[in-house]
């Protein structure tokens, strides 16, 4: 490649970084709303089916986003993305308990009660969130090169689907296990949120296979790359 090439390779890879990084720190912070979603009257374990969390809207984005760059940048490139994302919600965890620990002023638009309830929790769903994602990210990337090998390079919807499938099930319940142990999510909600949760999820995959299609073709294209064949940014 061209200097020119490597250079907007690096602007992308940051930027998808950036997407990354934002979509997780942000699903920690929203994550104790519930909302709901009735495609079928459907009760799971006696609670409705699809009434989840807010905070899993934007974390799908994060395994798009880790297929995305462990096909066109390699495993060692989406690792790192991985443990940066550690750090950031390690940085926006000392923020909340600085932020939660300084009193608000009498006029102040928020007071330090709605501060607490708002964001209270929110440095035990970071530190849970932090456990399970490590984890969970770790195995998708793992199962996702496994199949690149196995299929050398074919097949993309496979490894994406199947590694997304296996570390977003094991995401789900771990999580959900943590957040019943600290008392935040109640242990007879955990059986409906779990199947709720990881459906959500499996067709939130699917749905992002087309997407996944896209930027592998973009990128093949930009960079006349040949299948199974990675980015080199050093």
């Amino acid at each position: 490649m061209t200097l020119k090439d490597k250079l907007a390779a690096q602007r992308i890879y940051i930027l998808l970084g950036g997407l990354f990084i934002t979509s997780l720190v942000v699903s920690n912070l929203i994550f104790q709303k519930f909302f709901y979603w009735y495609p079928f009257d459907i009760e799971v374990f006696g609670s409705k089916l699809f009434e989840i969390s807010v905070g899993i809207l934007p974390y799908p984005l994060t395994f798009l986003i880790t297929d995305l760059i462990s096909e066109i940048y390699g495993k060692k490139r989406a690792n790192d993305v991985v443990v940066v994302g550690i750090f950031a919600s390690l940085f926006s965890l000392l923020i909340i308990y600085v932020a939660d620990a300084v009193p608000a002023t009498s006029w102040s638009y928020v007071d330090d009660k709605t501060f607490q309830t708002v964001f209270g929790n929110s440095m035990i769903a970071v530190f849970a969130s932090m456990l399970t994602y490590l984890f969970a990210q770790f195995v998708d990337i793992q199962i996702y090169h496994f199949w690149k090998r196995l299929t050398k390079g074919k097949h993309l919807w496979l490894r994406n689907n199947f590694s997304t499938w296996f570390s977003q099930f094991v995401d789900t319940f771990t999580i959900l296990s943590l957040l019943c142990l600290f008392g935040i999510i109640d242990w007879a909600n955990f059986k409906g949120l779990l199947v709720s949760g990881f459906l959500f999820k499996v067709i939130v995959a699917a749905f992002d296979t087309p997407f996944l299609y896209l930027g592998v073709f973009f990128f093949r294209k930009r960079f006349n790359l040949k299948v199974n064949e990675e980015l080199n940014l050093l």
